[in-house]
């Protein structure tokens, strides 16, 4: 942290709790006492009011404040839950800044709107899964990923990717030019040019190790743009399941990110999904039960009989 960085931390500090021992800003903030007592002088000598009370610390006289940000306490809320989400799903180095930002936030923020925000936000709580047990470093990864990205720096990885179950998974070292970072159905992917396939593809970051980011770098196409960009939809097999009626509230809840279309009929709700190949939602229709039969495509039909029959033996 630089020094303008610095004193601007310790009068927002001040702003936001009032007084303040030496020890608890070197803590919060974590410098050394001596740089805090070095900044607090050269904040004196730059003519912010800072008043020191022996035995009890520092505070701003009163009065004083930086410009206040104009935020309603929706807004606030807004922002502080995506304060969370960074927190909770970015690594430790973007983890550690969104805490700065929620401390620049609230010290700014007029009483009144602190509070109604802190009332709102009592009854909302943002619940994101963490990275997978048995992971390797994810944070790590993410970490490097972020920076070569940045850089625009090539990368190589170990990647693993989940065939049907006959074929098992197929392993193989990847060279690629990383784009964007997407974090989609609680999982982060890496959008990147592949050196083997020469075209974008996607990578689970779950499923990458041996991470490294090579010396060579590369050109993102100026045409591309991740806010916008848009990957090719490839899913053409459909499949028609029926569900019992009194499973169709907890599918049409669910969203599951295959289905293409919901039909209640006399029978129960008809689902239809569209899919790159049916062994993709085979785990999903068995968590079902009895409450799912697979009407089409009749390959899949036999496929559940297959697994059902092993499941019966097993037991």
């Amino acid at each position: 942290m630089n020094k303008t960085d610095r004193l601007l931390a310790i009068v927002l500090e001040l702003q936001r709790n009032g007084m303040q021992r030496a020890e608890d800003l070197a803590s919060t903030l974590e410098m050394s006492v001596r740089t805090i007592y070095r900044d607090i002088q050269a904040l004196s000598e730059a003519g912010v009011p800072v008043i020191g009370a022996p035995g009890q610390g520092y505070s701003l006289a009163e009065g004083y404040f930086l410009p206040p940000v104009s935020f309603t306490a929706e807004e606030v809320v807004t922002l502080l839950l995506g304060i969370d989400f960074v927190e909770q799903q970015f690594d430790a180095g973007y983890g550690a800044k969104a805490g700065a930002s929620r401390r620049k936030i609230e010290a700014v923020l007029p009483e009144p709107v602190r509070k109604e925000a802190e009332q709102v936000r009592m009854h909302m709580r943002l619940l994101t899964p963490g990275w997978p047990a048995g992971n390797e470093t994810p944070e790590d990864t993410l970490a490097l990923l972020r920076r070569a990205i940045l850089e625009e720096r090539h990368i190589r990885f170990h990647y693993v990717k989940k065939m049907p179950e006959a074929d098992g998974s197929r392993h193989s070292m990847r060279e690629s030019d990383p784009y964007g970072l997407v974090f989609v159905n609680g999982t982060w992917a890496l959008v990147a040019f592949c050196h083997l396939r020469q075209e974008l593809r996607h990578f689970r970051i779950s499923r990458m190790s041996r991470l490294e980011v090579l010396d060579g770098g590369f050109r993102r196409p100026p045409d591309f743009n991740l806010q916008t960009y848009r990957p090719p939809d490839d899913r053409s097999t459909s499949v028609h399941i029926l569900f019992r009626p009194e499973l169709a509230d907890r599918v049409k809840e669910q969203r599951y990110f295959y289905i293409e279309a919901l039909e209640d009929t006399p029978d129960g709700l008809l689902a239809t999904l569209r899919v790159r190949q049916p062994e993709e939602i085979l785990p999903w229709i068995l968590s079902w039960g009895a409450g799912a039969v697979v009407l089409h495509p009749k390959a899949l039909r036999n496929q559940i009989c297959e697994e059902a029959e092993k499941m019966l033996k097993r037991y």
